[in-house]
């Protein structure tokens, strides 16, 4: 068996191993999660489900990991990645319950009612027993094109497992719409579409959490992607403006999308171009995303009031997200010596500070060339220094990094990597069951990495 062919088998059969996860212990309704690092360990959750997704989700990531330099063609490429999802399509949600919560929310909208007001338990949803009580009482915090799907999606399922369904084929589209994409970017920055293709497209990130888990950051990728697609041509007055709606119907899924909208702007002149050159395409791309999220926000009829809503999803507290990890850390030793402080939201302002300076950093440098990239690792920035990471957040720069960098990718492997075994097949993160030594192992991580970048430019001569 040759060398291509051995990692797609190995791939397909941890695809397989892992829908017989989801189908023996995936998030189904009514909300109920058993598999926890406890249970599995007594035996709780029996002897299928657990090594069925251990195995699985071994399997996966290690053909994913292996075919990087095995990649005979970007369609054999694609094909793999084809093959690896189509097992999870018609089977339970892997790894959260995030869906459920779409659902209702889309069935909100749908009959006349505000998700922005309040959380989907006050407002009447009928399957309110299949959301996370973490997020019963939470406002919608997704913008009013994500919205606009969840409804469209309740009113064409009708039941619960319908609207599922259709919010499944929302998302596989936001994936065609990411493979369509990936590679016009990549040819025009010259960077292998084969490559490209199976970073992201292979990625186990992408079965797992856009394809069976059916997050909206499917579609806000696939928005992202075709936006940067349409700014690298060249830069007449149509371009900017597609270029802007687009971005701005992505920001209307997932506000994260904003932070690529600067390096669009750059796109359109040339390296190094005075500032005053980048007046007149930030007009047009600003323009044009305003107009698209404004014309969307009054169909909805909601306004923006997703954006007051942003703060709920700050309850999740762990050791994922490198500034809430050090704070996690820095309240540990505090207990040690006999300190009762809060140290989290703290680190947690600091981190977005950092983030602040290093997006206007990134945007400053991009203008030397290379914007696409820097866009990319302006959304590796905002998942590393935000407040909260899931493990899907990791797809973000994985897309645009995987179509634009050209050297080694071990560094952007590894992470999408861990990301891809967090979570257990009904939702459970294992951030939880490591919350100590999760938080003190990245704490010095953090720190060696800062260090090493310090001492680098201690080493550049003046």
């Amino acid at each position: 068996m040759s060398r291509p062919l051995l990692v797609r088998c190995a791939g397909l059969a941890g695809s397989v191993l892992l829908a017989v996860a989801a189908w023996a212990s995936g998030a189904r309704s009514p909300w109920q999660p058993t598999m926890t690092p406890r249970t599995v360990l007594s035996g709780a959750d029996g002897l299928l489900a657990p090594s069925a997704w251990v195995l699985g989700t071994v399997l996966l990531i290690g053909a994913w990991w292996a075919g990087r330099h095995v990649v005979p063609s970007a369609r054999w490429a694609y094909v793999t990645a084809g093959l690896w999802a189509l097992p999870l399509l018609p089977v339970l949600p892997l790894g959260s319950y995030d869906v459920y919560s779409y659902a209702c929310q889309g069935h909100v909208l749908a009959a006349g009612q505000d998700p922005y007001s309040a959380g989907v338990a006050a407002l009447g949803c009928p399957w309110l027993d299949a959301v996370s009580p973490t997020w019963r009482a939470s406002p919608a915090p997704y913008g009013p094109v994500f919205l606009l799907l969840a409804a469209a999606a309740a009113k064409l399922g009708g039941t619960l497992a319908g609207t599922v369904a259709a919010l499944r084929v929302i998302a596989v589209l936001g994936v065609l719409l990411i493979a369509v994409c990936l590679p016009i970017l990549a040819r025009r920055r010259g960077v292998p579409v084969e490559r490209a293709v199976w970073l992201v497209l292979a990625c186990p990130l992408i079965p797992i959490h856009l394809v069976s888990g059916a997050h909206n950051d499917a579609v806000m990728v696939g928005l992202l992607l075709a936006a940067l697609a349409v700014a690298t041509r060249p830069p007449a007055t149509v371009t900017l403006i597609a270029a802007g709606v687009l971005i701005g119907l992505a920001t209307g899924v997932k506000v994260t999308a904003v932070v690529v909208l600067p390096f669009l702007v750059l796109m359109a002149a040339p390296a190094r171009a005075p500032i005053r050159a980048l007046v007149r395409p930030a007009a047009l791309v600003l323009g044009a995303a305003a107009a698209a999220l404004v014309a969307v926000s009054a169909v909805t009829g909601l306004g923006f009031g997703w954006l007051a809503n942003l703060s709920d999803s700050g309850a999740s507290v762990q050791w994922t997200s490198p500034p809430t990890a050090v704070g996690l850390t820095a309240e540990l030793v505090g207990r040690i010596f006999g300190a009762q402080w809060t140290v989290v939201p703290a680190t947690r302002i600091l981190g977005l500070a950092v983030l602040a300076v290093a997006l206007v950093a990134l945007w400053w440098r991009a203008r030397g060339g290379d914007p696409p990239r820097s866009a990319g690792l302006a959304l590796a920035a905002t998942v590393a220094l935000a407040p909260v990471f899931h493990p899907w957040y990791a797809i973000w720069p994985q897309a645009v990094l995987g179509a634009t960098v050209r050297r080694e990718t071990r560094w952007l492997v590894v992470p999408a990597a861990v990301a891809a075994a967090l979570c257990l097949p009904d939702g459970y993160n294992l951030a939880l069951a490591t919350r100590v030594q999760g938080a003190v192992a990245m704490t010095v991580l953090v720190g060696v990495l800062a260090a090493r970048r310090w001492r680098g430019r201690q080493a550049v001569p003046a």
